[in-house]
């Protein structure tokens, strides 16, 4: 019976490996530009042997300078202001109503102080996905969105995206709480080339950003070569039976 259910899981995530996966990467993607320091920092965070404190430093500063990157793709319009010189300054305004940053537990939650660093007055919301052993699918366990989020731009976080399968669940959860398509921004520290291709292809419309790309997953659906299990490098636990999504 374990070995079926097995079996079931690999063919759902295999669906996801198949789709468009030879494809060119898709233009909603975004990807840090890999600077010497970004692959310094890159180079830390997958080091096998890097300390948990420096694994949690490091991965701190690659947050905030995704954080970062991700803010340019927002809505911005023309506003002109005033010096204490008394001259005008022609500059740019926020042109949304506000930014809600929404964690996929339990590793998206380790971006919500650079994005509270970096974003004034920031709303959270929290949702838990978790693999049902029974069929291989994701399924929600746990939901906690602020009010009128629809009229919002959202920033969805989650450290690490190799088939997509959560991700897409977070999204779908979104879109059923009328926020657009088009104001959701999808940020992860790492991603595989089989989860950027899943997530575009289901929502075309949502900003996928990231801090580097690779190319493969293994045969638990973990990311290659990767940076492990991120969760668990962070908060110093055990290692998880399975791959994540």
């Amino acid at each position: 019976m374990h070995s079926q259910l097995e079996e079931r899981e690999l063919s759902v995530r295999a669906a996801l490996a198949s789709a468009h996966q030879c494809h060119p990467l898709p233009q909603t993607l975004s990807v840090l530009k890999s600077t010497p320091q970004v692959r310094g920092m890159h180079t830390i965070i997958r080091d096998k042997e890097t300390s948990r404190d420096e694994f949690i430093f490091y991965s701190k500063r690659l947050m905030r300078l995704l954080i970062e990157h991700a803010l340019s793709f927002l809505p911005f319009q023309d506003c002109v202001v005033q010096t204490p010189q008394g001259q005008d300054y022609a500059g740019k305004c926020y042109a949304g109503k506000q930014i809600t940053g929404v964690s996929i537990l339990r590793a998206g939650e380790t971006m919500e102080p650079a994005l509270r660093a970096v974003c004034k007055d920031v709303r959270i919301g929290t949702i838990l996905i978790q693999t049902n052993q029974l069929t291989g699918e994701p399924e929600l366990h746990y939901l906690r969105l602020p009010k009128d989020i629809s009229d919002d731009h959202v920033i969805l976080t989650d450290c690490t995206v190799s088939t997509g399968a959560a991700a897409m669940m977070a999204v779908r959860v979104l879109l059923d709480h009328d926020v657009p398509e088009d104001k959701i921004f999808l940020l992860s520290l790492l991603m595989a080339e089989m989860g950027v291709h899943s997530v575009a292809y289901a929502f075309p419309r949502v900003r996928i950003i990231t801090t580097a790309v690779d190319k493969r997953v293994n045969d638990l659906f973990r990311i290659i070569p990767g940076i492990g299990n991120f969760g668990d490098r962070y908060f110093g636990t055990d290692a998880a039976p399975d791959g994540s999504g």
